[in-house]
């Protein structure tokens, strides 16, 4: 029996794998790894199903009157409209939570286009797409945001998207241009060419899936830092506006009452770090898997 077992094991050790299933096998060794999951499945899931965790929705149940301190019918206490305030944390999740996906999705995909054009084809397509880059990248994250939108006054939840979209995938896309550069005049590359395989074929089943990890990495970690800027915009005042919640937004109503009420800012604050900080440690916990070097 225990013959059996050591063979087997010997036999998943020495059995031919991705390098995503490699990663994988290191990954859920990791207490880290765990960590973090466990709490960004807590945060989409409040995201994605507010219900699942309040009865309330963000402005049910309010009395001015009952702006207090934590107690034992409200366990996070209530805000400066007397809204239970566990519930506004929790629809302030979606907010935040869904704009650091999205943002990053979408700058993902710009990414992945932009440097397998500029990567592969090179000349030309490469000098444009390149400068283009250096244009954007040039312009300060939250600074260039907080402009644009101080400009467009009336915007919501996919503005804000959009306007972040546009200068987030900058870093992305630099590195996936130089992965492509480097992946290309591979052997298998070349034989796929040889073959009769064309530019599109190429580059979407042979490029692409030797390119992508380091990109998919930097992508985990701009979703954190997409959060922050995205609390950091909210709190300046030209982020999302009331009626929207989000942890930005609460951030900035708690300022004013901080030496009176300071649970107003501690437990937003506390919830947000615990979002970043997961995304940011799963980034380089996923980072070490995927690169046999650093294990």
């Amino acid at each position: 029996m225990v013959e059996a077992q050591v063979v087997e094991e010997e036999a998943v050790r020495t059995r031919p794998g991705s390098l995503w299933y490699d990663a994988w096998l290191e990954l859920r060794r990791r207490v880290i790894f765990w960590f973090s999951m466990v709490i960004l499945v807590i945060a989409v899931a409040m995201a994605l199903f507010p219900g699942l965790f309040t009865r309330l929705g963000p402005y049910q149940g309010c009395n001015i009157r009952l702006f207090t301190r934590p107690t034992g019918g409200a366990v996070f206490g209530y805000d400066t409209q007397g809204c239970d305030y566990w519930s506004q944390i929790v629809h302030g999740t979606r907010a935040s939570v869904m704009i650091g996906i999205a943002v990053t999705a979408f700058a993902l995909l710009i990414s992945i286009v932009l440097g397998l054009l500029a990567g592969y084809y090179g000349g030309w397509v490469d000098a444009f797409i390149s400068r283009l880059t250096d244009v954007f990248f040039g312009i300060p994250f939250v600074l260039g945001a907080t402009v644009i939108l101080i400009a467009f006054p009336e915007h919501g939840f996919w503005a804000m998207t959009l306007v972040l979209v546009v200068l987030g995938w900058t870093t992305m896309t630099r590195l996936m241009r130089a992965q492509v550069i480097a992946v290309r005049d591979m052997d298998f590359v070349a034989a796929a060419r040889m073959l009769g395989a064309g530019d599109l074929r190429i580059m979407f089943k042979h490029i692409l899936p030797n390119a992508i990890a380091p990109v998919f990495v930097v992508a985990m970690l701009n979703v954190g830092n997409v959060i922050a800027g995205e609390a950091t915009l909210d709190y300046l005042g030209v982020g999302l506006q009331y009626p929207e919640v989000s942890w930005g937004l609460q951030l900035n109503a708690a300022q004013t009452y901080f030496s009176e009420h300071p649970y107003l800012l501690v437990f937003p604050s506390l919830f947000l770090t615990a979002t970043v900080l997961s995304f940011l440690l799963l980034g380089d916990v996923v980072r070490d898997a995927l690169d046999p070097k650093l294990r």
